[in-house]
């Protein structure tokens, strides 16, 4: 009787377990559906954040507006350069990189509804 209850207890427990890529899908789920749309800084809102299990990715969704709702403008601002800082020293994501996930950063103007401005995505290789 013992036994059937201990194979019960690591049957129940083990089918309760979620995988890296089911956890990263519900928790980018809730930050949208709890934080998003949310104001970063002054003129770029993020929208919403996906996960995309095909590619392992971590999309991240912004618009901007005012005077860096323009491609070049965010081109002289070394976007990319700074995310990817940002991602290296982020120790809140250290479970998705130890995972080797991508992470994937697309700003859409809100001037010009649809016009991707900007995108830039890392690799493991780019935030080791």
């Amino acid at each position: 009787m013992k036994k059937l209850l201990i194979l019960i207890s690591v049957l129940v427990l083990t089918s309760c377990q979620e995988t890296m890529d089911e956890r990263c899908a519900r928790e980018a789920k809730e930050f949208t559906e709890k934080k998003c749309p949310a104001i970063i800084t002054d003129g770029v809102t993020i929208d919403s954040l996906v996960f995309e299990a095909a590619s392992r990715s971590l999309i991240y969704y912004f618009t901007v507006e005012g005077v860096i709702d323009d491609a070049e403008a965010l081109k002289t601002h070394d976007l990319r350069g700074m995310m990817l800082k940002e991602l290296k020293n982020n120790a809140n994501m250290k479970d998705y990189k130890d995972a080797g996930y991508n992470f994937s950063y697309v700003y859409y103007s809100t001037k010009n509804k649809g016009t991707r401005l900007f995108e830039a995505t890392f690799r493991e290789k780019d935030y080791r």
